[in-house]
């Protein structure tokens, strides 16, 4: 599997605890544990040129992995419609944390993705869809000590599968691990992961992504959705 993890990489430059939670970035936390999994991993920035997400690595990419937070809006729209087309011809598409407010998971879900939000919380995590493949190797329940508390009502559209669900001690719940089919590709939304926490250091959110980029990978990719008129096979 080829895998590109794409992230802003902007608060790590400016938050020094961000820098020491995750030297190097963010993205490169992800790829770490992913290349780990015996997964061919690349990275891709924001002040890269085209996003880091030119044509050539889209089409050798089966799944992308994006973190963004507050520079979504710097992200060109010709970028996006690139990354949507190889979203609907089969590229797997996983959503991190803050980027269900990204323009990609807009796109893809034709939704304002709003939701509640408090910084500092408690979070315990309940898989409810044990038998899935995203959940193989994680066990009914875990907590995260420190998380961003986001909550419901999430305005999404509805999913094909919430595998797992966050409750906060603040008593907010939330669908933390959701799936969907656009097209030809899979895109799997995973909720914990805030710059200033240490998330993506816990094992059982490494396993989830791990499954969840082997779930997303491609049996066939760049199958473009197209309209054609065709002969009849049978007279």
């Amino acid at each position: 599997m080829k895998v590109t993890v794409w992230n802003e990489n902007y608060h790590e430059k400016i938050d020094p605890a961000v820098g020491n939670l995750y030297p190097g970035g963010l993205h490169e936390q992800i790829s770490g544990f992913l290349r780990a999994d015996d997964v061919i991993v690349r990275t891709a920035t924001l002040d890269m040129p085209e996003c880091g997400l030119t044509d050539e690595i889209l089409s050798d990419t089966d799944v992308l992995l994006w973190w963004g937070h507050i520079k979504h809006g710097d992200v060109p729209d010709e970028i996006v419609d690139r990354v949507q087309r190889y979203v609907l011809a089969g590229m797997g598409l996983i959503v991190l944390h803050s980027g269900h407010h990204s323009k990609i998971f807009r796109r893809m879900l034709g939704t304002t993705c709003n939701l509640k939000w408090r910084d500092g919380a408690r979070e315990r995590i309940w898989t409810i869809k044990p038998n899935h493949p995203i959940a193989a190797g994680i066990p009914e329940t875990f907590a995260l000590d420190e998380e961003e508390m986001y909550g419901e009502p999430f305005d999404i559209a509805e999913p094909d599968e919430v595998i797992f669900m966050g409750w906060f001690n603040g008593g907010e719940v939330f669908r933390s691990g959701c799936t969907w089919v656009r097209g030809n590709g899979k895109i799997f939304y995973l909720q914990p992961g805030h710059e200033t926490n240490r998330a993506y250091h816990n094992e059982y959110i490494q396993k989830i992504l791990k499954n969840a980029v082997r779930w997303a990978c491609p049996v066939k990719k760049n199958l473009p959705l197209i309209c054609p008129n065709t002969e009849a096979l049978e007279k």
